[in-house]
């Protein structure tokens, strides 16, 4: 697995993370900011051919 790959899978990792957080305090704003985060690398990852569980 190269450093890229680790690098996205664990960024993703912190995001969901950090947005079950979010949603179990209420913060709507940062739960907002966190799944465009998630959508953004997940989209990272698709373009660069980087298979990720659903």
């Amino acid at each position: 697995m190269g450093e890229f790959t680790t690098t996205i899978e664990h960024r993703l990792d912190q995001a969901y993370k950090g947005l079950r957080e979010a949603r179990s305090v209420g913060d709507e704003y940062l739960a907002d900011t966190l799944t465009a985060e998630i959508e953004d690398l997940r989209r990272l990852a698709d373009d660069h051919g980087i298979a990720l569980p659903r």
